[in-house]
């Protein structure tokens, strides 16, 4: 079973306790909602890679040439 580590910062007194059921739900819902999130993002990202590669291609440069256009 999963634990957590509780310290009295007051003492420096460490205790080691087992999550309740509902912690570990909580844990598993934000687990799963990152893991979207990442998945949303890469999904992104590949869009946007995506579509500047049709737009190079469609102006008939390399990133490289972009770049000094750019600058």
């Amino acid at each position: 079973m999963p634990t957590k580590v509780i310290v009295d910062c007051s003492t420096g007194e460490a205790t080691v306790v087992e999550l309740t059921a509902e912690e570990i739900a909580d844990l598993e819902t934000a687990r799963l909602a990152a893991e979207d999130q990442k998945a949303a993002a890469e999904a992104e990202a590949a869009a946007k890679a995506e579509a500047k590669a049709a737009l190079l291609d469609r102006l008939g440069i390399t990133a490289d040439e972009a770049k000094l256009l750019l600058n």
